[in-house]
């Protein structure tokens, strides 16, 4: 910007802080606490032995991760309804970078509970969200079970391994040049 001066952080002090809508905010820290709550289901399921607990914690594994697809979801359809939201200023491979990497997360984030259905509906299992019966994305198939279950697992190492990079990515936003990208994000902040 002609006539301003450049500040810590990579914005100018001419500019407004970094914003994003409440609503987004709202909907990412909501997945981020679906997300734990199904990995630490799907977890504690394998070290539990009883029958009755182990159904239990599938059962909330399989709600958590309808959830998170219900939130990519209606994510993906906010974002759209904002259209192209304010940016710190950043080199264009940082850009490219954050872009590849949130549609990489977003497709993950509708992926893996897709990939989980599936897998229910391969072993045999109906897949209810909330007592209602949700409609089979697949035949029962033991050898497609095997598969999707391979590929679940796959889709959540990476999935793993993308919002390690993001975190990594906001700490150094927030630590290291000292920005408003993580303060953005922060639902709770004041107007």
């Amino acid at each position: 910007m002609p006539g301003s001066t450049p500040a810590v952080g990579g914005r100018t002090e001419t500019q407004e802080p970094l914003r994003r809508p409440r609503g987004m905010a709202i909907l990412h820290w909501g997945t981020v606490l679906l997300l734990i709550a199904a990995a630490a289901f799907a977890l504690i399921r394998d070290e539990v032995a009883g029958r009755v607990a182990r159904q239990w914690l599938l059962e909330g594994h399989r709600h958590t991760g309808l959830l998170v697809l219900l939130l990519a979801v209606l994510r993906i359809g906010l974002r759209l309804r904002h259209g192209r939201l304010p940016q710190a200023v950043h080199s264009r491979v940082i850009r490219i970078a954050a872009w590849l990497t949130h549609a990489a997360l977003y497709l993950i984030l509708l992926a893996l509970p897709l990939v989980g259905w599936a897998l229910s509906n391969a072993e045999g299992k109906p897949v209810t969200l909330f007592g209602a019966a949700l409609p089979a994305l697949v035949a029962d198939d033991e050898d497609l079970a095997d598969a999707l279950l391979v590929w679940h697992q796959d889709i959540a190492w990476a999935l793993l391994a993308l919002v390690l990079l993001h975190i990594g990515a906001a700490l150094y936003h927030h630590f290291v040049r000292r920005d408003d990208v993580l303060r953005a994000m922060w639902p709770w902040r004041s107007r």
